[in-house]
């Protein structure tokens, strides 16, 4: 006899950030594996052309306006997912934005606005959504961090502590959420190529770069894809039930030797 029921083979996974990047490219994986994708974000055109995509190929997508920092947004996005394409299975949480800042430069706004979107959203889509999975005894929570965490860099002055937030939230809650059934996971991005710091002023970015190459990172300039992030997280939901990936991460390997 097998220790736990299977998961259905068809999950419907929830994914915020889903307009561009890491959660765009995993609502495009989950589709293709079968599952039903809610695709969440704040520019809902740029989901809209996502979820096109994932039609013409045969999937099933439904988009709704979602922003993190609002409560009242985050309800009203889960509620209408959940009508459209069933009780949540999996739950991808990469809704994320980035500033770039000495923490002594940073003003108190800008950083509060960092753990708002990074950290205080996470949760709010936790509560919003785990205490069913719970209830069914089942269910996949993956929450995208950062090598940050681990090794965290300059002029991050809020992005570090804020998904360093959120991997300590998503190691408590694989404490408090062990014989639930409902596995929480970390997928940690190194250096990944997306949106994120795109519209950074160039001084900036020079800046950044300079601080990063003084204490030894971007040692090379490849960069992970988003497709290689996505395939990462349906890794990790795809495990059987009985098997618990707690975190996975990704570094962009180094162009080879001349």
């Amino acid at each position: 006899m097998p220790r736990f029921e299977p998961n259905p083979d068809r999950r419907p996974s929830m994914v915020t950030g889903a307009s561009s990047g890491i959660g765009a490219a995993t609502a495009a994986v989950l589709a293709k594996a079968g599952h039903p994708v809610a695709l969440g974000a704040r520019r809902v055109e740029e989901c809209e052309k996502v979820a096109t995509a994932i039609r013409e190929a045969g999937g099933e997508a439904f988009v709704h306006r979602l922003d993190v920092a609002d409560p009242g947004c985050i309800k009203e996005f889960v509620g209408a997912a959940t009508e459209a394409i069933g009780e949540i299975e999996i739950l991808v949480s990469g809704a994320g934005d980035i500033d770039a800042a000495p923490v002594h430069e940073l003003d108190s706004d800008r950083f509060a606005r960092q753990i708002e979107v990074n950290l205080v959203g996470a949760h709010r889509l936790v509560s919003a959504v785990v205490p069913d999975m719970v209830r069914r005894r089942r269910g996949d929570v993956v929450f995208i961090g950062s090598d940050v965490v681990r090794a965290p860099r300059p002029r991050m002055g809020a992005y570090v502590p804020a998904k360093s937030g959120v991997e300590a939230m998503a190691r408590a809650m694989q404490m408090e959420l062990e014989g639930t059934g409902v596995r929480a996971s970390i997928v940690r991005p190194g250096p990944t190529a997306t949106g994120m710091g795109t519209t950074w002023d160039p001084a900036v970015i020079g800046a950044v770069l300079e601080d990063w190459n003084r204490w030894g990172f971007a040692r090379h300039p490849y960069f992970l894809r988003a497709s290689d992030l996505a395939a990462a997280v349906h890794q990790v939901v795809s495990a059987p039930r009985g098997v618990h990936y707690t975190i996975v991460e990704l570094e962009p390997e180094a162009p080879l030797k001349d």
